[in-house]
């Protein structure tokens, strides 16, 4: 079976999911998300560098508070640097790098590429990391494809730091997330576990989504997984349609034979970018990107869903229009990508929150000759109204 045979099958499940899902549905408060005034730019790999490409923006905006009230920020490249400052508005780039990218040719130790995707702490200093890393196998003559996307395996690994996330070591265990094969299996497509959302919580556990792309037996789409306590790596359980019972192995080390398939979460089609509790109606909100199809996307663009309890999500309503990293670059001039929303006035020091005003944070990559270029971050002011009160 095609892989866009299986896609297909795998979003007609989604769908199907969601309209099972509907009583649930339709008893969320109906709510809408409106952007305001206009994006104020965060960052500007132009102005603001170290050594580019180092701080190009390239993964979905993270950040926690510090023992000392301090916010440490995430939104950069590879080679992990942060922004730092008293508050989400005044942020300044730090130049010291929190974890580096070993462009280890040997896939078994997971160094390759890094890239710090979410983070969770209790007291500031000792802060639990979840890594994508990615092993782009043409890069070491080590791929039987000549595509640079069929060549890519990627994994979500455990780090920690202890003192606040100035430095970030690997944690023991490693992987966290892994597809039940070694890179050199099933080449010519993308493989395996990628762009985790924020870590956040509901008061007893803390969760994140994970994509992946599936293989044989698992669909592609967003697995959803559970923690009493991030800072122990091995704590870490995916869902699998009945229970938080999977726990990933290493497949360089372990057999991952009897590792059984995570359930696909509806409505994400594609990572999810971030989960956050609007504290004034008691719901999950979920940010993500999307492509155009007949079913549930009208347009290129963000989106968003509800839900109270992380498995029964709204249907998917359009937050920004506008082509994606995901839409055909040749045919642009800047896209839109990597969504998250932060606010000042979350409780706690995981930003997991907010009260009544948000800001959509969210990269525009400039795109030249088919390929994406210079890169800002942007934030938008965000609003939170009950459903028909929009502007």
């Amino acid at each position: 079976m095609s892989i866009d045979c299986r896609r297909r099958i795998a979003l007609g499940a989604l769908i199907l999911g969601l309209m099972a899902g509907g009583a649930e549905a339709a008893s969320l408060p109906q709510i809408d998300l409106v952007l305001g005034g206009t994006p104020d730019v965060v960052f500007d790999m132009n102005r603001q560098s170290c050594n580019p490409p180092d701080v190009m923006p390239d993964v979905n905006p993270r950040a926690f508070r510090d023992s000392r009230g301090m916010i440490v920020f995430f939104a950069l490249h590879s080679v992990n640097r942060t922004l730092r400052g008293p508050d989400l508005s005044h942020l300044k780039l730090d130049c010291h790098v929190v974890l580096d990218s070993g462009n280890d040719p040997d896939p078994a130790h997971y160094n390759d590429r890094n890239f710090i995707t979410a983070t969770w702490t209790e007291d500031g200093r000792n802060v639990a990391a979840l890594v994508h890393h990615e092993y782009h196998a043409d890069d070491f003559g080590r791929c039987r494809v000549n595509d640079a996307l069929g060549c890519w395996y990627n994994t979500i690994l455990a780090y920690h730091s202890t003192d606040g996330g100035a430095d970030f070591i690997r944690s023991t265990p490693f992987v966290i997330a892994a597809a039940p094969f070694t890179q050199d299996v099933g080449q010519g497509r993308h493989r395996g576990f990628f762009n985790p959302s924020n870590i956040f919580s509901d008061g007893r556990y803390e969760y994140f989504f994970a994509a992946t792309t599936g293989w044989e037996g698992q669909p592609f789409g967003a697995c959803l997984f559970r923690s009493a306590t991030p800072l122990d790596s091995a704590s870490w359980r995916a869902y699998d349609g009945h229970a938080f019972s999977i726990r990933y192995v290493d497949p360089y080390r372990q057999s991952a034979d009897a590792v059984k398939p995570c359930a696909q979460i509806a409505p994400f089609t594609s990572p999810v970018g971030a989960v956050v509790r609007a504290r004034q109606y008691g719901l999950w909100i979920a940010v993500f990107e999307a492509q155009h199809n007949e079913d549930m996307f009208p347009v290129d663009g963000i989106y968003y869903a509800t839900a109270r309890d992380l498995l029964h999500w709204s249907l998917p309503k359009l937050l920004r229009a506008g082509p994606t990293i995901s839409s055909d670059l040749c045919t642009m001039n800047n896209a839109v990508s990597y969504p998250s929303i932060l606010a000042d006035d979350s409780t706690g020091r995981n930003f997991d929150n907010f009260g009544s005003d948000a800001f959509l944070y969210f990269v525009v990559i400039a795109t030249e000759h088919c390929r994406p270029g210079a890169r800002l971050l942007m934030r938008q002011r965000l609003q939170v109204l009950p459903e028909g009160l929009r502007p």
